[in-house]
């Protein structure tokens, strides 16, 4: 992971001096996800028809297995997006600093800083970002769990600022890079990408019926793989 980071190290510090060259940051990102998805040698397979549109915003929203779950994000989608992801990631050296940097930070035990989040979206939206969540919060301790429940906080982003939601399904994270160190092993990354999930008619009630709905979705996708 320090590999890539230490050779394009100059130009990633450039690209976080101001938030207009973000888009040349995820660039870089993307070719970092790359060269690791390569280099442990796994092959992502996306399969689906990709109905995002250049300069749009979109909240893009998958089941969260491995720390692979980034990389794959990264590769799949070439929209330039934010994470929202955990504050304490921000700790490790020299990754810390360029997270800190590009995604928006949140606090699970602070109340006051996941409504911040929703003030941070609002930024990166107006600028013509993504937002990029993973809805389960984290991934559950018990690895028989296919798919954990949603949280509201990605749908109730995605009511408010009237963005669609673009779901994806990760299948072989888990069984690729789990967070257990001693299993593991190379081969195919399925990607599945699913329809667009239009908001712009929503209201803040309907959050848990698209929370269900877009659960649903990556549900019946890891039951029945189509790729």
């Amino acid at each position: 992971m320090l590999l890539p980071i230490l050779i394009m190290l100059p130009l990633l510090i450039i690209s976080v001096m101001k938030q207009s060259w973000y888009p040349f940051f995820f660039k870089m990102a993307r070719v970092w996800a790359i060269f690791i998805l390569v280099g442990m040698g796994f092959k992502p397979k996306v399969k689906g028809e990709k109905e995002w549109k250049k300069g749009a915003s979109y909240l893009f929203v998958s089941n969260h297995t491995s720390m692979t779950d980034i990389m794959l994000m990264l590769y799949t989608v070439k929209n330039p997006f934010v994470f929202v992801g955990k504050a304490e990631l921000a700790k490790f050296p020299i990754f810390g600093y360029f997270y800190k940097r590009t995604c928006i930070l949140v606090d699970r035990s602070s109340m006051q800083s996941r409504r911040a989040v929703f003030d941070s979206a609002q930024e990166k939206i107006k600028q013509g970002l993504s937002v990029c969540i993973f809805p389960e919060g984290g991934v559950p301790d018990d690895e028989s769990i296919v798919l954990d429940s949603f949280k509201d906080g990605a749908f109730r982003l995605a009511i408010d600022h009237h963005i669609p939601i673009a779901p994806l399904t990760f299948h072989d994270n888990k069984k690729r890079f789990p967070f257990n160190m001693f299993k593991g092993s190379p081969g195919i990354m399925r990607v599945k990408v699913h329809a667009i999930i239009p908001t712009e008619n929503l209201k803040a009630d309907d959050r848990k019926l698209l929370r269900e709905e877009t659960r649903e979705i990556l549900l019946k996708e890891l039951n029945t793989p189509s790729v």
